[in-house]
């Protein structure tokens, strides 16, 4: 690949990563297709995106480490419902046609808009509920849900895990976002990075300029997150999911 070309994926990767630091996902409906279009195969696109998504986690981490918006506690239960769930869809995505996937994914995904602006309060303020053993069994099953298409599709699935936490536990937008990016971008993504990288090939060549692009992407995108209001966000998440939910439906 000359160098026109790595240029252009490092400012896909920057512009898609800043929007998907910005309104909690969203990244891999704008690189993914690219590699594709690129003539990378589906399995190795996949898996060379996800090496390259785990730079937006810590291009994230890096900026919210230093507001401390996070509680270790949930953070670890995120972590510990969603992961088993990355492993299992991608050991599952290789074997599975993504046509039907995809294009109900998208149907979801520009329902999560929908339902957001058909909201108005939704994820305006930060207060927690379903703290209980109840909450937290119901609210860990949706995050096993959400990490199976994590791992296999990743096409949006940050979405889903931003609202699951805005209207299930009560969190408002911008800590919401903030979960996402560090373990989603970070953790789910490397899990199914590195599960991937098992199962088949990745496109190192084209690594570097994918990774630059998502670690100032995400970096950026987290500013944006903490410096704007939750209203702004919510209309930005509104936008994203409904332009994206209809990218999956119309490809």
């Amino acid at each position: 690949m000359d160098l026109n070309s790595q240029l252009i994926l490092f400012v896909v990767s920057l512009l898609a990563n800043i929007f998907s630091a910005f309104s909690g996902g969203g990244a891999g409906l704008i690189q993914l297709p690219l590699l594709l279009f690129l003539g990378l195969p589906f399995g190795i696109a996949l898996a060379t995106h996800k090496v390259a998504s785990v730079a937006l986690g810590i291009g994230a981490t890096l900026r919210h480490l230093k507001t401390n918006t996070l509680e270790l506690r949930f953070a670890l239960f995120i972590l510990a419902t969603g992961l088993p769930g990355v492993l299992v869809g991608a050991n599952l995505i290789l074997q599975v046609p993504d046509n039907i996937a995809k294009f109900s994914l998208g149907w979801l995904i520009m329902g999560l808009g929908f339902y957001s602006i058909l909201n108005r309060e939704l994820g305006q303020q930060y207060r927690p509920m379903h703290r209980d053993r109840a909450g937290y069994w119901l609210g860990g099953s949706i995050l096993f849900l959400i990490g199976a298409l994590n791992g296999s599709l990743t096409s949006g699935t940050g979405l889903f895990v931003t609202l699951w936490l805005v209207r299930w536990f009560g969190l408002d937008y911008k800590h919401a976002v903030a979960y996402t990016l560090v373990l989603v971008g970070l953790f789910w993504n490397g899990t199914g990075a590195l599960t991937l990288g098992i199962l088949t090939k990745i496109h190192w060549s084209w690594i570097p300029a994918l990774l630059a692009g998502s670690l100032a992407g995400g970096y950026f995108g987290a500013h944006l997150s903490i410096t704007r209001s939750n209203r702004l966000i919510k209309h930005v998440f509104e936008v994203i999911t409904i332009l994206m939910g209809l990218k999956l439906i119309i490809n």
